[in-house]
Order: C-alpha cells, then sequence, then structure tokens
C-alpha cells in the first residue's frame, strides 16, 4: 500500500457522489467517493492510499489524461521478476510504488533514475486515517 500525507483542500458533494481534493506541497490529488464521512472538513490532514496494483506510470508528460492524479516523480529502483516488475519512484518527499507487468516495463525501457508521471485514477484513492 502507498501512503501520502496531505490536507483537505475542497470537498464538493452532489447527492451521494463527493470529489475531494487534497494538497501535498504544491500539488493535488482526487478522491472520488459514495461515501465520505460527515467529520472531514477542508483543512484536514489526512493518510491517503493507494494500492501498488493500481499505480500506473507514464513517460510521457504532454499526454491528455482523465486521470486526475498525475504525479511528477522519478524512479528510485526496480526490481524485475519473472512476470512483473516492482517500481519504486520518489514523488516530492514520498516513496511510491507501482507493480506493473515486466512486459511493460521493458517496452517503456524504464530505468533507475528517470523521470516517470504516477497515475492514480481518483476512484483508487482513499482516505486511510485523519492524522
Amino acid at each position: 500500500m502507498n501512503y501520502i500525507v496531505a490536507s483537505i483542500s475542497k470537498i464538493q458533494s452532489v447527492d451521494n457522489i463527493n470529489i475531494v481534493s487534497f494538497t501535498h506541497e504544491s500539488q493535488t490529488l482526487k478522491m472520488m467517493s459514495l461515501e465520505l464521512d460527515e467529520a472531514f472538513k477542508v483543512g484536514d490532514k489526512v493518510k491517503l492510499g493507494a494500492k501498488s496494483t493500481n499505480v500506473s506510470l507514464s513517460k510521457s508528460f504532454n499526454v491528455e489524461l482523465s486521470i486526475s492524479n498525475q504525479l511528477p516523480s522519478k524512479i528510485v529502483s526496480l526490481d524485475m521478476g519473472g512476470l512483473l516488475c516492482r517500481v519504486k519512484v520518489k514523488f516530492s518527499d514520498t516513496q511510491l510504488e507501482s507493480i506493473i507487468t515486466k512486459d511493460s516495463a521493458l517496452r517503456m525501457d524504464l530505468q533507475k533514475g528517470d523521470d516517470v508521471l504516477v497515475l492514480i485514477k481518483s476512484s483508487e484513492l482513499s482516505i486511510v486515517e485523519t492524522l
């Protein structure tokens, strides 16, 4: 599991759908939720979570994507297995992990030190705890 500490910057709600915006340093992240505890409020500091298998990578920075969370990062290590590759990246002051197929890592020619975009769909980000 990946964790990012952030502060709630905005909460939008229509019917039972919520879009919560967060700030981590100068980066904005968004979470889509069908259920949101009414105790959460703007300014709350929270720990966000995303599974490593729900974290995608892109080497292209100038592509229009519908994915809300696009985090500029740098690869710090790759652990190539028989089928999967564990890629650890540094985003701001936080280390994140993406588990992708070995074929994808080879096709993208991922290398330690490469700049990448970490991509996390807003529906795959969750609040783990309030800090």
